[in-house]
């Protein structure tokens, strides 16, 4: 008699959702939503702004608010979270499953110190206080902090403080740990910093990580499996290397084609100096000890000079806290200079002079967040003619109903939009209105401050498509600030890198990204993750050989 073989079980999944839907007044926001995680899987969870990822990853923490009604099944571990009590769920939330979120000050409370942050997690969970004390010593070491429990999250890098959530998030060892876009403002080093540390401390403890982003590139060297977000759904659910190599659904297929996108940006002729700056020196007073002690003062900016031509597109990249922002004010004249001169068209701009009205009037910028630089009480047509009181002789009457409306129409949106709030606007679209705000006066330069770090692929393409297009139109000059090195070698003639408040390369973009010289450049490129080559097999290149960097690594990020 033959013995039969035993029946091999595939363990249960950590987390299950079945057929989850999401409605708000009616509408249904999630429409029948199902997937699995492992355990020690990741999964990403990817798709455009709008498409369901944070709902979802709202929906399995339990914190959606009271206004929505759910159907369906979460289950984790075999308990159905839908079903369970808001007591019960308290219980889970940081034993079972932890969250870290996209903005880690919001995340902590300023008044509090990291360590007691971290301890607060423990205790609520049983753990005694002198337990906790150890337990979060040991957290922080954990996590890469070299630094002690008493400092509060304003003394924190904004990559130091995501490290204390993950702290939190991991202080239980909890079975499922959510990401919702946890790098998404950091630069590529830091960034890469924060994910190595994610993979490694998941891996560690077996825990299984649900990451949500938009960037593509992240997911090539975090993932297991992806899982594509369109309008509620999930239209494609596969592992992360033959989805990446041959995706089957157009949706998919656009969101691969726009992370890879590249801006037409047109020939530039070199023109006639522009934006001039001569041996910037920009610095902080720090506080003193003590009432006798001798003044101390942080120098942010050091040495710094460059010059912008008429036309040329510039890029300025570096890690944050390296002076990108503080040059940024400084050539708009919102931070006094200790040493240096700056020149727009001939103007100088020193530290002691404010730059007047027509000076100002040839110089803009296009902020980050484009929501928080406008006045939400305002309807367009107002917000977009706040620049006009640069003017000596602003339009009136018809012709400022005209201008509004050119403005808009450069910009890929509908002179009708001025009649609206900034509220009936997507990400791209408020973003549009930013640049549209910036040129109705015509200026002669344009500082974008990671102007598109926030948007989603698709939605950034549009926008780098616009910039291309503004550049062949009006012949605008612009310096390009980003963290997002792909996007800065799609939109620039020219790369300046910044380090500790210094310029430490530059060069012709091409040829700076092909053969980068100085180290910290190096190091840029290195920890950028990028898409593997779709075309052809899914294998990590080697990182810098022998024969010096000569390409960038198509590897998933590194640790820096």
């Amino acid at each position: 008699m033959t013995s039969q073989p035993a029946s091999s079980q595939a363990p249960s999944p950590v987390l299950t959702v079945k057929d989850l839907i999401i409605e708000h007044e009616g509408t249904r926001l999630l429409k029948g939503l199902s997937f699995e995680i492992a355990a020690g899987e990741t999964l990403a969870l990817t798709g455009e702004s709008g498409s369901g990822k944070s709902l979802t990853a709202l929906a399995v923490m339990g914190l959606l608010p009271r206004t929505m009604s759910t159907q369906g099944q979460i289950t984790l571990q075999n308990r159905d979270l839908l079903a369970l009590p808001e007591r019960a769920l308290n219980q889970i939330r940081g034993r079972d499953m932890g969250m870290v979120f996209q903005e880690p000050m919001t995340a902590l409370n300023p008044l509090h110190s990291i360590g007691a942050q971290i301890a607060e997690t423990l205790r609520k969970h049983g753990t005694d206080t002198v337990d906790a004390v150890a337990r979060t010593r040991d957290l922080i070491d954990r996590v890469g902090l070299d630094m002690p429990a008493n400092r509060f999250p304003h003394e924190l890098s904004g990559g130091q403080r995501q490290r204390v959530v993950i702290a939190m998030a991991l202080a239980m060892r909890p079975r499922l740990l959510i990401a919702d876009e946890p790098t998404t403002a950091l630069d590529v080093t830091t960034q890469a910093q924060i994910l190595d540390l994610l993979q490694t401390l998941t891996k560690a403890d077996g825990i299984s990580l649900l990451m949500i982003t938009h960037d593509l590139a992240v997911i090539a060297g975090m993932a297991d499996r992806i899982a594509v977000m369109q309008h509620g759904e999930i239209v494609e659910t596969a592992a992360t290397g033959p989805l990446l190599a041959a995706p089957k659904h157009p949706y998919t297929n656009d969101l691969l084609a726009a992370s890879t996108h590249q801006a037409d940006l047109p020939e530039h002729a070199p023109g006639a100096p522009l934006l001039t700056a001569e041996a910037l020196r920009c610095a902080y007073p720090l506080p003193r000890p003590h009432p006798l002690a001798k003044a101390q003062s942080f120098v942010a900016v050091s040495d710094v000079s460059f010059t912008l031509h008429r036309g040329e597109r510039v890029g300025l990249v570096g890690g944050s806290g390296c002076g990108k922002s503080t040059l940024t004010r400084a050539l708009l004249g919102l931070h006094p200079l200790a040493a240096g001169r700056i020149r727009l068209d001939g103007a100088e701009i020193t530290a002691n002079r404010r730059p007047t009205r027509s000076t100002q009037a040839k110089i803009q910028v296009v902020f980050q967040d484009p929501y928080g630089s406008f006045n939400p009480r305002h309807r367009v047509a107002r917000l977009l003619t706040e620049p006009f009181h640069l003017l000596d002789k602003p339009p009136k009457g018809t012709a400022r109903a005209e201008a509004v409306a050119e403005a808009l129409r450069a910009v890929g949106l509908s002179p009708d939009d001025a009649h609206k709030h900034i509220h009936a606007f997507s990400g791209g679209q408020r973003q549009r209105l930013a640049i549209a705000r910036a040129l109705i006066i015509k200026p002669d330069v344009l500082i974008f401050d990671e102007a598109v770090s926030a948007l989603d692929v698709r939605v950034r393409s549009h926008i780098l498509d616009l910039l291309a297009e503004l550049s062949r139109s009006q012949g605008l000059a612009w310096l390009f600030i980003s963290h997002d090195l792909s996007v800065v070698r799609s939109i620039t003639d020219r790369v300046m890198v910044m380090q500790s408040g210094r310029i430490v390369e530059e060069g012709r973009t091409e040829a700076l990204f092909a053969a980068p010289q100085h180290s910290y450049t190096q190091s840029l490129l290195a920890a950028a993750p990028k898409l593997p080559n779709v075309a052809g097999a899914y294998a990590p290149k080697p990182p810098w050989g022998a024969e010096g960097p000569s390409e960038v690594p198509t590897q998933g990020p590194a640790s820096a």
